[in-house]
């Protein structure tokens, strides 16, 4: 049996998925999972806090999927309404620079959302492998992600999770924002079903007004845009420390090294739009000005 369904079907036994309608299913010498009658999940491609994420197929459309289950949340009140969130948040944003969705549901008591699959790599990975990129494929990255973000934004939707890993590079290399899991509308009156009493997101990425205790705006997107770029041609984000507090209060206080100490090449436009997006106040800095790139025309 190959091993990557060992490892499916190893998260049916420890409760991602359930049984009932929820079948294993046996075809020549490969064993899969079928989910609501439709879905053929074959292999695990990744995890995150709220789920499991699944290669597929949708045997009624015989079209690649990537499906997301969510993952049992005991003790947590709010986990179902914040997956629901997600599918929400995911499917009103059609744009080509942003993982769409495709369908939500139940099956057993399992929630599950149906997603494009990108066949490809994250910006996290590519790094980690490659090291730091080049200025014009830094720039690329930036002016596509700053182009999901501005059609996330249009409908008042801030990701609040943008990042490498959350950056998907398709086969053509076009990039694409996945995981709209903490993302959140901007008119929502503050919940537990969305903060929780803490800061949601990744402390390296997250903007000084969020690291104080205030509402995400899109600018919080944009500066967290501004965290990406700095990493992508330094190898590293803006503010390092020995746990989450520590970088969370760099960003409040400190300004980041300039990238042209570390490589002089960086001096001029490429480093004045990120410091567009870093700059503090950013209230109103948006995509459009990042993503058109500040006078990078050149790179």
């Amino acid at each position: 049996m190959d091993p990557r369904a060992d490892r499916l079907i190893a998260s049916v036994r420890r409760g991602a998925l359930g049984n009932g309608p929820i079948r294993r299913c046996l075809t020549g010498y490969r064993e899969y999972v079928l989910l609501a009658e439709r879905y053929r999940l074959t292999e695990t491609l990744g995890h995150g806090g709220m789920g499991e994420v699944f290669r597929g197929c949708d045997e009624l459309l015989g079209r690649p999927v990537a499906v997301k289950l969510m993952l049992p949340a005991r003790g947590d009140p709010f986990a179902a309404t914040r997956f629901r969130r997600e599918a929400r948040t995911a499917a009103m944003v059609k744009d080509q620079h942003v993982v769409a969705a495709y369908d939500f549901g139940q099956d057993d008591g399992n929630y599950y959302l149906v997603m494009e699959l990108v066949e490809g790599r994250s910006v996290a990975h590519e790094l980690a492998m490659h090291g730091p990129f080049e200025p014009e494929r830094a720039l690329a990255v930036i002016r596509q992600t700053a182009a999901g973000l501005a059609a996330a934004h249009r409908h008042d939707i801030v990701h609040r999770d943008i990042k490498p890993s959350n950056l998907l590079i398709d086969a053509d290399g076009t990039v694409k924002i996945a995981d709209f899991g903490i993302a959140r509308f901007v008119n929502d009156t503050p919940t537990t079903i969305t903060t929780e009493h803490h800061v949601l997101g990744t402390s390296h990425y997250i903007a000084p007004e969020r690291a104080v205790g205030k509402p995400a705006t899109a600018a919080s997107d944009v500066y967290a845009l501004g965290c990406v770029l700095y990493q992508l041609v330094t190898g590293h984000p803006p503010f390092m420390g020995d746990d989450p507090t520590a970088v969370l209060s760099q960003h409040v206080n400190a300004d980041p090294i300039p990238p042209s100490e570390v490589r002089p090449e960086l001096a001029g436009p490429l480093e004045d739009l990120m410091y567009l997006a870093l700059r503090r106040p950013r209230y109103s800095t948006g995509c459009r000005a990042v993503g058109t790139g500040g006078g990078c025309s050149r790179w």
